[in-house]
């Protein structure tokens, strides 16, 4: 029998696959619990409709974060701290302080997991901090660390 997966089924495929299993197995399990429909026409064309919103919609989302990408690009976020001799700061700044920066300055709301830095910065000077927007797309800002 020919069903479609609704959700992930360990040994037989994952969400959205149309799989071949026995008769026994989707009428005794896939198909009273609901892990599973009957691969019918309509089913399947009900399938491929939702395959291509999710299509559409992931593409949608993969421009809005080039287009946030390119707009980080530009801009340039300045944070005010005390810092001792030679610029050496007191205690650091973290990915949550350039996501506050950001959010207070620019207005962008973005979340500081997003955020990739290789260590906390302990001195004062210009930084490129590269921020993860979506899966594959990527963003740089400036970032000024600079004395109060």
């Amino acid at each position: 029998m020919i069903v479609i997966l609704k959700k992930d089924v360990k040994g037989t495929g994952k969400a959205g696959d149309v799989v071949k299993v026995s008769d026994g197995f989707a009428r005794n399990m896939l198909l009273p619990k609901g892990f599973a429909v009957e691969a019918t026409d309509g089913n399947v064309r009900s399938l491929e409709k939702q395959k291509a919103l999710q299509a559409k919609k992931e593409a949608e989302e993969k421009a809005a974060a080039e287009k946030l990408a390119a707009e980080l690009a530009e801009k340039k976020v300045v944070i005010k701290t005390k810092s001792g001799e030679g610029g050496r700061l007191f205690g650091s700044i973290t990915s949550k302080d350039i996501s506050d920066a950001i959010k207070d300055q620019l207005g962008m709301d973005i979340d500081k997991k997003k955020i990739q830095m290789k260590a906390a910065v302990k001195q004062t000077g210009h930084f490129d901090v590269e921020i993860k927007l979506y899966q594959g797309v990527k963003g740089n800002l400036s970032v000024d660390i600079v004395s109060e």
